[in-house]
């Protein structure tokens, strides 16, 4: 005789040192927790991140992600301790390769991400923010990729998402310098897309907006900017052909054009 049994999918979130996780009504925040050292990015630090963003690619309560941090700083850079320890130019690569392969992580998570930038957000702090696909600043706080002060480059990531969202010349002027920028001027770059006297409240508000929205076309409108982006034009015009496809056999799709003709609220089930 067979059996049926239902299996409730339980998701089993680690316990983090450096950082928290919390969701509630469809927006996961993970707020940096090493204010002592102005949330600087450990090697521990990373690997939670990778973690937490494999937990926020798992969890089907998470719709759009807020990054952020807890204290003076979204993220001050790299633990400059742990660079100096660096014993040789292999060493140093693989250093490089984990932030990088950690933000990637966090680049490619199928639902929105909004950094909520307050007091410095630099070298490896403003990497972790150019990772998301939004960027809010506070009011004050200060921006910018100081490596080269150090006689280092931005390794993780600093020297090709830059250039992508700012242009080329506005990037190496950043990177050249060195310089910190401030939010408004931030803003006028391109380089974050709000400011306000509150990150952390206004990517909460900017977060409620996407979700009201449909969650599959979120995604599909993600996948289709990223994969898109470094192709020719012909070639990126037919990956958005194929997800506009995709996106008109959902339900969600039946739902949205419906609730517009009948003058109502959609209710967008995620399928």
């Amino acid at each position: 005789m067979a059996h049926e049994y239902e299996h409730e999918f339980i998701l089993e979130i680690p316990e983090f040192e450096h950082l928290s996780y919390e969701v509630e009504g469809g927006i996961a925040l993970v707020t940096l927790k090493r204010p002592e050292a102005l949330n600087a990015l450990s090697q521990d630090l990373l690997r939670e991140l990778a973690e937490v963003a494999e937990v926020i690619h798992q969890d089907p309560e998470a719709r759009v992600a807020i990054f952020t941090g807890e204290g003076r700083a979204f993220a001050a850079g790299a633990d400059l301790k742990e660079i100096a320890a660096l014993k040789d130019p292999f060493a140093a690569r693989e250093y490089a390769l984990l932030g990088q392969q950690v933000f990637a992580e966090i680049a490619a998570l199928p639902i929105p991400t909004i950094a909520a930038i307050h007091g410095y957000a630099l070298g490896g702090g403003l990497e972790l923010a150019l990772a998301c696909d939004l960027r809010v600043a506070a009011k004050g706080a200060k921006l910018g990729l100081p490596e080269v002060g150090l006689g280092l480059i931005p390794g993780f990531g600093g020297t090709q998402r830059l250039p992508r969202l700012i242009g080329r010349g506005r990037a190496l002027d950043l990177i050249f310098t060195g310089r910190h920028v401030e939010a408004e001027e931030a803003l006028q770059m391109g380089l974050v897309n709000r400011v306000a006297e509150d990150a952390l409240e206004e990517a909460k508000r900017l977060a409620q907006k996407i979700l009201k929205n449909a969650p599959v076309a979120l995604a599909l409108a993600k996948e289709s900017v990223v994969r898109g982006e470094a192709l020719p034009l012909a070639d990126a015009l037919e990956i958005e052909a194929d997800l506009f496809g995709y996106a008109a056999a959902t339900e969600d799709m039946k739902e949205g054009v419906q609730a517009f003709l009948e003058k109502r609220t959609p209710n967008f089930k995620g399928e």
